[in-house]
């Protein structure tokens, strides 16, 4: 009898075939990874000695979180005091928090108005007040993830590799584009890059030591690209930019786009959304008028790459496109009634884009250009192999 070689449809059918490890981590592996993400909070949260701690979350936070940062406050002889708003979506400090803010030294919040509201920002900025955000540790099992034991100080060495692109000292146009046919430029003053740049976060500060500093834990969301602290926050300043954008994703739709919706912009306010299908329609009710308020890019090459909730991706190179309007989404409210972020804003995601700062490139195709740092490389070969550490995205 003739022998048949094995085909294809046999290696497919083998219950046995393989050519990569088990994905499965062994019970030791899994303890070690742990204590590394345990050991990477107790760091971020550089909480000190008989300081004043306050915890500003919400109903559906898990209390392992605010147990394990009492926990950390306790362990270094700090006091701990909780205000618990109804929500997170605030947009600024309930009258009734404030002199519990006030009277603080370190601050972890779930509230959006974390991050602008006038009290907090003043706070941070005559006071030295140190403040942990944390948008993207809702759950205590993150700390089981490859984001969470990824090393805040190699995405502090992310972050100044990114700032180090930028040009100083003279205007230059940021230009976007993808395999969609985006086309937006944003002109830079030197001004606006020094406003955005010269802060806490650019510098790379990922461990919540500096005084006035807000960083974000886990640490993922890198600085904004593009924000309104460019005009230092001036109401009504905005940038010269135009152009149309094609996202790929934005919070609140259970799918990508199939359709290529065009979202068209001048002076960061949406001008028109060119599309038919039915995601277009409901972009166009809640979008139209909105203005750009960040760019935001994502610092950390482990977080998830396609996962825009709850505010864009975070994974290195990843772009959500936040815009603010004034009338809140009634989509939204029955889609995502619970949003970490309120009802008035949206986050657009690509996972593609090219950004160039004149001649310059600072993400390609989606890949940001300051992982293959040498200072980037060098460091995060003291943790791993760099090509894993940087370049292995989870997608």
């Amino acid at each position: 009898m003739t022998h048949v070689p094995p085909g294809l449809d046999d290696i497919l059918a083998s219950a046995t075939a393989s050519a990569m490890p088990v994905v499965e981590d062994t019970a030791s592996t899994k303890l070690r990874h742990h204590f590394q993400a345990v050991a990477n909070m107790n760091r971020v949260f550089a909480i000190r000695p008989g300081e004043k701690v306050v915890l500003l979350t919400d109903p559906r936070l898990d209390r392992r979180v605010v147990d394990a940062v009492s926990g950390i406050a306790a362990s270094r002889g700090a006091r701990v005091r909780e205000f618990m708003a109804p929500t997170t979506q605030l947009t600024d400090c309930p009258p009734e928090a404030k002199a519990l803010v006030e009277d603080a030294d370190f601050v972890m919040g779930t509230w959006y108005a974390s991050v602008n509201a006038p009290l907090f920002v003043k706070l941070r900025r005559e006071k030295g007040q140190r403040w942990v955000k944390i948008t993207y540790f809702r759950n205590l099992d993150l700390l089981d993830t490859p984001q969470g034991r990824f090393p805040p100080e190699l995405v502090g060495e992310i972050t100044r590799a990114n700032a180090a692109l930028f040009p100083r000292g003279k205007s230059f146009d940021m230009t976007f584009s993808d395999p969609r046919g985006s086309d937006v430029t944003i002109h830079f003053t030197p001004e606006m890059v020094s406003n955005m740049l010269d802060n806490n976060r650019w510098r790379g500060s990922t461990i919540a030591e500096e005084p006035g500093c807000y960083v974000h834990y886990l640490p993922a969301h890198g600085p904004n690209i593009y924000d309104r602290e460019a005009f230092k926050r001036v109401p009504g300043a905005v940038a010269d930019m135009e152009g149309i954008l094609y996202p790929q994703w934005a919070v609140g739709f259970p799918k990508p786009f199939a359709e290529k919706i065009g979202i068209e912009w001048k002076n960061t306010e949406v001008v028109k959304v060119h599309g038919k299908s039915r995601d277009a329609d409901i972009l166009r009710e809640m979008i139209m008028g909105a203005k750009l308020t960040e760019l935001g890019c994502g610092h950390n090459p482990k977080a998830p790459r396609f996962t825009a909730y709850p505010a864009g991706s975070n994974s290195a190179g990843a772009l959500h496109w936040g815009v603010n309007y004034t009338k809140p989404s009634n989509y939204l409210r029955r889609m995502i009634p619970h949003w970490e972020e309120p009802h008035l804003h949206q986050d657009l995601a690509t996972f593609d884009t090219t950004v160039k700062l004149d001649n310059v490139t600072l993400i390609d195709n989606g890949f940001l250009m300051a992982l293959q740092s040498p200072n980037v490389v060098d460091m995060a070969s003291r943790y791993g192999d760099p090509v894993e550490l940087l370049e292995s995205f989870v997608e």
